[in-house]
């Protein structure tokens, strides 16, 4: 570091908690298709992009290099989206943790990665006692992920006032990070008056100390407002060095002290907002990286080497992204998406989540009274339940907290009560729109949770009132009403109990080998007897199951039956409280009249032990409910498919000899060949290898008769994997010549119907491969194999010499 021009870009990760209330986990949203949600589908767009970003080539738009963004930049993840990016997208997630590794290794130790408040709620407009557990839970989760202690932390939406800086400072956090607009006044250290200042007078290239009323002190950013705007919603993203000169252009030139360009987006402007964004910062980094007159750091870097030279005041209760302090958080202030709705729905949406978090806090510090010998305390140090939701970190939590005489189960629920009135605040449920909206019903089923476990805990009802409430938020849509209309329609389907995951098991069991090896997200069923009859299609099990819940340690014991009569026809029962006794006459008879084919002695039998009330398929959770119709439905296009097939092998030649001849093909052949020939197309990407000589054949039949990849979106996605599946044999296997030369032939069949696989994975992989190849010259490779090899990386759109 040579010199006193310094710049640092600030990246944001951060999404909404989206997991289901009551199974944790995230169920199929189809708006992100083709992926299964919109986590995975912005992780695939932007977390894992930027954790290998391409630097290409000024000629042919080929990959140079691949390098780790996170590495070089400052940045914040949500906890609750590293968490499920932990379980589902693992790689990326160990690629974040060690470009904090990394950046620290460069700057002194201090690390690229700041902490977040936890579920990103809007501090200013939390309690006092919320404002703690928001900031306690997000320095806990920073330490278990980053292994060291946050110097910085991010508030969601940068909302600040005074008492949040204060919790920060007492927590050991050394600075934050504000828009410009968030300064009220600026002095140098030792003056004594005070300078207001606004968006565009204030110096952002300063570090500011905000010294607190306390007698504590805390050191703020104010980010370059101006080129942050310009790279989220201008355009500077369009060019790398474009964006890497605007940073390097903007220093005060009759300044020679240290000056810190600084500026701040949300980090999916890299990759998600922007195709390719991720490819501008990597060069925009590389490019500053080589000009030895700036350098590139991180905040916790800057604050450790400048003490800062003056002192800032804040403006209360304002964010980055209401011009109107917090209101677009409480109130129809007119910030919006555009749509035309009216927020009018915010503010009764606050008030009547205000008058739920005060009610379960009352009922909090009564019940918590009698189980914890302090509960505020104990709720603090819940973050280490729910980092290791594991048997022995639940034991040593209730060995900690709790009074000798607890009630494990009631003390597990208090907490989760609060942790849902906590999640309920999430600040996207009042971002956007229009009530309706997912992530606004996301906020209202964490609210509902909690209801559900304060009616467990208490037995009191607050789910009537609550409904009132919610009734005075207006939706935009006639459908809906107003929230309780939202409630009622979008949330009370979510909504589950110990009975509903009894009943989601005993219809699965149907179609499972191993029912016990069900996934019940965070509940377990173990069987105290269970059995299954089959009749060609139809198919019957009984069974004792007991359910428990993983997060409560809630339990029930139910008796069932479900007898499946075909396709999506599946009748069931469930009972709390049959004797054992009356379960074995019970199970003599159904067995019984099923082997004998009496169906609807079966159903009879049912109704008379377990009464009128049924459930079916439709009683299934979301996601299995679709995997299962999905079976279902293959089985019929299985069918299909081979009815058609037969039609495609008899009357082949006769299409053939029609083609020839310049015939028209009737459409009911084309149809048929169609669908066989896509079929085929599918299979011929096979777990071990892919079938090349198929391939060539069933691609040249689809151009030769004009027919049409059915579903491109899906093969590309298949061809994608296979591809790297191919490549990682290739690795193992070293000098394989004609494994390298089949894969070389898939190319142009790709490109032949415009086919554009992800090969993300596999450029990286070819990437490292042929960094190996490099730096082992001990083992000469065949220089046919050598061709072949950088044949693969052109198609790969990597530059290899």
């Amino acid at each position: 570091m040579a010199n006193n021009h310094y710049i640092c870009i600030h990246g944001h990760f951060y999404q909404p908690p989206r997991e289901n209330a009551w199974l944790e986990v995230i169920e199929i949203q189809d708006s992100a298709h083709p992926y299964h949600d919109w986590n995975e589908r912005i992780s695939a767009e932007c977390y894992a992009p930027n954790t290998a970003s391409r630097i290409l080539d000024k000629v042919g738009g080929v990959i140079q290099n691949i390098t780790n963004n996170y590495a070089r930049i400052s940045y914040n993840f949500g906890p609750t989206l590293l968490s499920w990016m932990e379980v589902n997208d693992k790689e990326t997630y160990k690629a974040i943790l060690e470009a904090d590794r990394e950046s620290a290794s460069r700057f002194d130790g201090h690390g690229a990665a700041m902490a977040q408040v936890y579920n990103h709620m809007i501090l200013p407009l939390a309690n006092r006692r919320d404002k703690e557990t928001q900031v306690i839970w997000g320095i806990r989760d920073f330490e278990k992920r980053f292994k060291r202690k946050p110097e910085g932390m991010w508030l969601a939406e940068t909302a600040v006032d005074t008492e949040s800086l204060e919790i920060l400072a007492g927590q050991g956090i050394k600075f934050t990070v504000l828009a410009p607009r968030q300064a009220k006044a600026v002095r140098k250290v030792g003056e004594a008056e005070w300078k207001e200042v606004n968006d565009q007078t204030i110096n952002t290239t300063k570090a500011y100390r905000c010294n607190l009323p306390s007698g504590k002190s805390i050191i703020l950013y104010f980010y370059d407002g101006n080129i942050s705007q310009a790279v989220a919603f201008n355009g500077l993203l369009n060019d790398g060095k474009n964006f890497a000169e605007r940073l390097m252009g903007s220093f005060h030139h009759d300044d020679d002290t240290p000056q810190l360009i600084n500026i701040a987006t949300d980090g999916e402007t890299y990759g998600h907002h922007h195709k390719h964004g991720d490819m501008a910062l990597a060069f925009a980094l590389e490019y500053i990286d080589k000009n030895h007159k700036v350098d590139l750091v991180n905040y916790a870097y800057f604050t450790a080497k400048f003490e800062p030279q003056y002192e800032a005041q804040i403006i209360e209760n304002s964010s980055w992204s209401c011009v109107h302090g917090v209101e677009r958080w409480r109130s129809n202030c007119g910030c919006n998406s555009g749509k035309g709705y009216t927020q009018t729905w915010r503010g009764p949406l606050r008030d009547t989540f205000d008058w739920l978090r005060d009610t379960l806090s009352e009922i909090f510090e009564v019940e918590g009274a009698t189980q914890f010998t302090d509960p505020w305390e104990a709720r603090n140090d819940y973050i280490k339940v729910i980092l290791h939701r594991r048997e022995e970190t639940a034991n040593k939590f209730i060995a900690t907290h709790a009074k000798s005489d607890v009630n494990v189960n009631k003390a597990l629920r208090l907490m989760e009560m609060q942790r849902h009135a906590m999640l309920m605040y999430t600040s996207c449920g009042w971002f956007f729109d229009e009530i309706s909206g997912i992530e606004t019903v996301q906020v209202i089923q964490y609210a509902c949770r909690a209801v559900q476990l304060s009616k467990q805990l208490t037995n009191r009802d607050l789910e009537g009132e609550f409904l009132t409430r919610l009734a005075t938020a207006p939706s935009n849509l006639k459908q809906y009403e107003h929230g309780a209309g939202v409630y009622k329609k979008l949330v009370l389907p979510s909504k589950t109990n110990l009975t509903g995951v009894g009943m989601h098991y005993a219809v699965s069991s149907i179609f499972e080998e191993e029912p016990e090896n069900l996934p019940l997200f965070n509940y377990q069923a173990t069987n105290e007897f269970f059995v299954k009859k089959e009749a060609g299609e139809q198919k019957l099990v009984l069974g004792i199951t007991k359910v428990r819940s993983l997060v409560t340690r809630s339990e029930k014991r139910f008796a069932f039956a479900v007898i499946y009569l075909g396709k999506h026809d599946i009748i069931g029962n469930l009972s709390l409280d049959i004797e054992l006794d009356m379960f074995a006459g019970m199970q003599f008879r159904m067995v019984d009249a099923f082997e004998d084919g009496r169906l609807g002695d079966v159903i009879s039998i049912m109704q008379t032990y377990f009464g009128p009330e049924k459930y079916s398929i439709w009683s299934l959770f979301k996601e299995e409910k679709r995997k299962i119709l999905d079976k279902i439905a293959r089985q019929g296009l299985e069918e299909m498919e081979i009815s058609l097939r037969r039609t495609y092998n008899r009357d082949y030649p006769l299409v053939n000899a029609l083609s020839n001849n310049n015939i028209p093909i009737p459409n009911a052949y084309r149809t048929t060949f169609e669908y066989i020939l896509n079929a085929d197309l599918l299979k011929c990407f096979l777990p071990d290898r892919i079938n090349i000589k198929t391939l060539e054949r069933i691609v040249a039949e689809l151009a030769r008769w004009n027919l049409k990849i059915e579903d491109p979106d899906r093969v590309e996605r298949i061809a994608g994997e296979s591809i790297y599946q191919e490549l990682q044999r290739i690795r193992s296997e070293k000098t394989d010549l004609k494994r390298v030369q089949r894969l070389n032939r898939l190319f142009p069949m790709l490109a032949k119907f415009s086919l554009e696989p992800n090969l993300y994975l596999s450029q990286n992989l070819y990437f490292q491969m042929y960094q190996d190849h490099k730096e082992d010259q001990t083992k000469q490779a065949p220089k046919e194999w050598v061709a072949q090899f950088k044949a693969l990386g052109e198609n790969l759109g990597i530059n290899v010499e």
